[in-house]
């Protein structure tokens, strides 16, 4: 059996699977004064009458990395930079506390200019002075030698030894991707987390052994595939937008195509949008931006508006205005404010409270001079019509730019939609409102109100790598790994390619992944000659490596059941 669960904002769902069958479903309202409640409660719900060691693997989506940084409740963070020379740094400034430091490796991992650890000293006195809880440690070219920061990081570990050893992230570790401003804001992003988290993990462990359950923890990652919770502990900063990527693949699980498609999550708070191009996800090229910060965290494109079942109704100006909040239960729930959910209950299309959904379109008709079934019907039209909207004007920008999916970037592809597929709460009752709008056929699964639960369930582990090899240096490395080793001038791009695969399923491995999941492939690569004076003096060469994102297994389910 594998278990999933799906944190929402307002709702919590699970699911059971066994052997590519969904067994049972749950959903529950999400506390989100108790995350870690909701979630051991709903598990035990969802679990009664099981044998709990018949659980292959439990697999979560969690809300916890994203909501911290959406409410500024991270940590704060002592940043240790050394950006050499040829550029302003002051915009690299994203920690409580900030030191710049002299010394510098280039592009090749040459020591040009070797650490001040006088430096490192006085800021450490700085760090303690404020109350610093984690830190972040990113050299310009760390990623061609990470030796500064490995040696800033031990000097750190000196001079806390008398306390609990704080998180310290090396920069080289999070990606080996070039892109230096992004890699100190995924560093920041992954200390300012990482207490959040690894209380969360603390507590989900004990559950499991107060319950007796020796299952192995995953937690999705944004790219759509999943990490063991260890791993997860020492990069939680991959975790952030886990609940946009169980959407997607609870999406693709339950109605799978190769054409161009929109795929929507309409939940109780959000909508979550994605493409695919060929039946094949749209992704973002460098990494996704969380709150003001660009990253190097793999994701899938998506695209949320805050519009959902339980979005607050008000009317401005003769004109319905739905969300973009969640100002607590729909009215006829016994909640403060009308909501599309009420518009859904009086028209019998959801159970609840008639009476009260009524009163709810009746305060909101007399605003518009309208009786309250034409306002009801009028809301549902008005969903439709944003979420319309709004998928217009992202398929506009996305076709103005090249487009890059999991597999490669199409040149000249243009999006050109063939279906829309949609899962979430109001799913059945807001598919013919969408097919209307859009013209084109529109499909929701037979469990489309837990389809995320079933996405994260049957996500199974990714990760990427990038090798680079120096051959005139003999040198090879591959950063996410802390892999650097000697190699032969001889060294070719087809050895590249070998190590690389080698190495990306040896990682996946160490994940949870089984050897059924390692789906490995190449992404990009490239082979340069070094030339000096008028002879070549060696090969700098480049490989990316990743394990797809997949499915454990397919769902079988009819369309609109």
């Amino acid at each position: 059996m594998i278990v999933g669960i799906d944190m929402g904002g307002t709702n919590i769902d699970g699911v059971v699977i066994d052997e590519g069958k969904i067994i049972k479903t749950i959903k529950r309202p999400t506390d989100r004064n108790d995350l870690l409640g909701t979630i051991w409660t709903t598990f035990k719900d969802l679990l009664t009458g099981y044998d709990k060691t018949k659980i292959k693997r439990i697999n979560l989506s969690t809300t916890i990395c994203t909501n911290a940084i959406v409410e500024g409740k991270t940590s704060s963070v002592g940043m240790i930079i050394e950006p050499g020379p040829g550029m302003p740094y002051d915009f690299l400034a994203c920690g409580e506390k900030n030191l710049f430091i002299s010394g510098y490796i280039d592009h090749r991992g040459n020591i040009v200019k070797d650490l001040n650890i006088a430096e490192i000293k006085d800021g450490c006195k700085l760090f303690k002075e404020k109350d610093i809880e984690a830190f972040a440690v990113v050299s310009k070219f760390s990623t061609r030698n990470p030796e500064h920061e490995r040696r800033i990081k031990e000097a750190l570990e000196k001079e806390f030894s008398q306390d609990e050893t704080p998180i310290i992230t090396m920069g080289h570790t999070m990606s080996g991707k070039l892109n230096f401003p992004r890699r100190v804001y995924t560093s920041y992003l992954n200390s300012a987390v990482y207490k959040s988290f690894k209380e969360f993990a603390i507590n989900i462990k004990s559950s499991m052994e107060r319950e007796g359950i020796q299952a192995p923890v995953f937690i999705l990652k944004a790219d759509g595939g999943t990490m063991n919770l260890d791993k997860a502990e020492e990069k939680p900063v991959e975790t952030i937008l886990s609940g946009p990527a169980a959407s997607f693949m609870g999406i693709s699980a339950l109605l799978p195509t190769e054409e161009d498609a929109v795929l929507l999550d309409i939940g109780g708070t959000t909508t979550d949008i994605f493409f695919l191009a060929d039946g094949v996800p749209l992704f973002e090229p460098l990494g996704i931006k969380i709150d003001k910060y660009k990253t190097l965290v793999r994701a899938i494109y998506t695209s949320s508006i805050g519009l959902g079942g339980d979005s607050a109704i008000s009317i401005e100006n003769k004109n319905i205005k739905i969300g973009p909040k969640r100002e607590g239960k729909p009215y006829g729930l016994g909640g403060p404010k009308p909501t599309p959910t009420d518009a859904m209950i009086f028209l019998g299309l959801m159970d609840g409270d008639k009476e009260r959904a009524q009163k709810a379109m009746t305060l909101l008709g007399e605003k518009m001079n309208m009786e309250p079934k034409k306002m009801a019907k009028l809301i549902l039209a008005k969903m439709g019509d944003m979420i319309k909207s709004k998928v217009d004007t992202i398929l506009g920008e996305i076709n103005s730019k090249p487009v890059y999916t999991i597999k490669e970037l199409l040149y000249g592809k243009k999006i050109e939609p063939k279906m829309i597929n949609l899962i979430g709460g109001p799913a059945k009752i807001l598919a013919p409102i969408l097919e209307e709008r859009f013209k084109l056929p529109t499909h929701y699964p037979a469990n489309y109100e837990v389809a995320n639960a079933v996405g994260a369930a049957l996500a199974r582990p990714t990760t990427e790598i990038t090798l680079h090899a120096d051959t005139s240096k003999g040198r090879l490395s591959v950063p996410e790994l802390e892999l650097y080793e000697k190699i032969s001038s001889r060294f070719t791009l087809n050895q590249a390619r070998e190590k690389a695969l080698e190495l990306v399923k040896e990682s996946a491995k160490n994940l949870g992944a089984t050897e059924e999941e390692l789906d490995a492939e190449i992404t990009e690569e490239s082979s340069f000659n070094m030339v000096r004076g008028f002879y070549t003096t060696g090969k700098d060469i480049r490989v990316k490596a990743q394990i797809k994102p997949g499915l454990i297994h397919q769902i079988r389910s009819d369309k609109n059941a």
